[in-house]
């Protein structure tokens, strides 16, 4: 069950240095029962997350997406999916992650097989028996913001060939709308 909080307060007792949070969510009473009923059961152990919201991208950004990557595509050659993950590896959301020597080919093939835009290179590792795996995400689980900001780089290597594409002002409105 998500909540989406209106206030949320902290404090910490001064003799335990234990924290209470309260969170404030909005009212509607139907909602506000069938929470309190979901959080009050005995013996009901809960995983609770407090992160700042973000956008999800939304099916229409990534239909964006793909159309640039078809139009470059067609325009300098290859596929439009090998555009995309060349748009992933230069400016996509990525990590590092250290892994046992023997163990980094089979997890670069297992991230690899997650997607299209799933990608994972190994370099060395300053820690002895490991080798650290620069991945990158694929798009799916991009926030707005990430995917604004891949969708964007896409937008300049089309304008960079000639391509049209939305004006900056027309991204800019659609981009508002992504992810509601």
């Amino acid at each position: 069950m998500k909540l989406t909080c209106t206030d949320i307060d902290v404090t910490q007792n001064p003799i335990t240095r234990k924290y209470k949070i309260t969170l404030e969510t909005m009212q509607n009473p139907v909602r506000d029962e069938q929470v309190t009923q979901e959080i009050v059961k005995q013996g009901k152990e809960l995983d609770v997350e407090v992160k700042q919201h973000r956008n999800k991208r939304s099916l229409e950004a990534n239909g964006y997406l793909w159309i640039l990557c078809q139009k470059l595509s067609e325009k300098i050659g290859g596929t439009k999916e090998d555009i995309y993950k060349e748009a992933v590896r230069k400016a996509g959301q990525f990590d590092f992650v250290a892994v046992s020597e023997r163990a980094a080919e089979s997890f670069i093939k297992a991230w690899q097989g997650k997607g299209i835009g799933w990608y994972a290179e190994a370099s060395e590792s300053k820690i002895d028996g490991c080798k650290k795996i620069m991945v990158y995400y694929g798009s799916s689980v991009y926030d707005s913001k990430a995917m604004y900001h891949l969708i964007r780089y896409v937008v300049d290597e089309c304008i960079e060939n000639d391509i049209e594409t939305l004006t900056p002002d027309q991204l800019a409105a659609i981009s508002q709308d992504w992810g509601k």
